[in-house]
């Protein structure tokens, strides 16, 4: 009758606007299924609810996308938490550098010692072994010659300027401690600044020293910057090559040897 009334090719155009808002009614549907299910069904679940949701996701979505995108979420503080002794505010000179800001300055013609001078340590680190059986200077069940290690890192007790850094700060520390849990090391991780006067990269000389007198029984202190990494963790340093060396250090012969130039020493890892 429609036909008649109409005519046939309305009518058609008719059934195939029919079919097409179907769809996109399913299609309607589809997304708001897929909507409920990733932001939620709302409070209470009502349509209300979910709408204002809906809305609130869509618009903290465009926000984000017009901002550098990063990993974490940056902590938001508070008037309240900024008067307090945060960690985010945390200053670590205030616990190294004196309180009296009226001190003159060191005269940088004078020549900087990290302390006292040790003299026969060998002969005294010696006697301490022999005084103290309980810590011995090599260990292993099936290997009695493998020596005591201290995995030695750091870093900043303050946050990274961007979260990202804390992250892969993470990351790291977990990667030193799976690969020592793996190999029977001791780490040490440090967050204290011991020289004020040796900041940034030499704060790792003080903490070394400190170390080294502080654990006798430690065979071999390997240090290692925050930001590297093990990439095998089945990999063992043959310890029994360096078992009549100091000091183990990369670094570019034609720098070092032929320049004479220390820039071509690498301090990232050593022991």
């Amino acid at each position: 009758m429609l036909e008649r009334i109409l005519g046939s090719r309305r009518v058609r155009q008719m059934q195939r606007a029919f079919k097409h808002g179907k769809i996109t009614f399913l299609c309607l549907f589809l997304t708001l299924l897929v909507l409920r299910g990733t932001i939620g069904a709302g409070k209470f679940g009502t349509p209300e609810q979910d709408f204002k949701e809906i809305r609130d996701h869509l618009y903290y979505s465009s926000r984000k996308r017009s901002e550098p995108h990063r990993v974490l979420e940056e902590a938001q503080i508070t008037e309240t938490d900024s008067n307090s002794n945060s960690y985010v505010s945390f200053d670590p000179m205030k616990l190294i550098a004196d309180d009296d800001e009226e001190d003159e300055k060191r005269d940088p013609n004078v020549a900087f010692s990290l302390g006292p001078k040790i003299n026969d340590w060998d002969d005294q680190r010696r006697k301490w072994l022999e005084d103290n059986p309980g810590f011995t200077n090599f260990i292993g069940v099936e290997d009695k010659n493998k020596p005591r290690v201290l995995l030695v890192t750091g870093s900043s007790p303050k946050p990274c300027e961007n979260p990202v850094g804390d992250h892969y700060l993470l990351k790291s520390i977990k990667n030193k401690i799976d690969y020592c849990r793996l190999h029977g090391i001791e780490i040490f991780y440090n967050f204290a600044l011991l020289d004020a006067e040796m900041a940034g990269f030499w704060a790792k000389l003080p903490l070394i020293r400190k170390l080294l007198l502080s654990h006798p029984e430690v065979e071999f202190l390997w240090w290692m910057d925050s930001d590297a990494m093990f990439t095998d963790m089945a990999f063992e340093l043959p310890w029994e090559r360096y078992k009549e060396v100091n000091l183990v250090m990369h670094g570019w012969n034609e720098m070092v040897y032929d320049q004479k130039n220390w820039i071509g020493l690498n301090t990232g890892v050593f022991f």
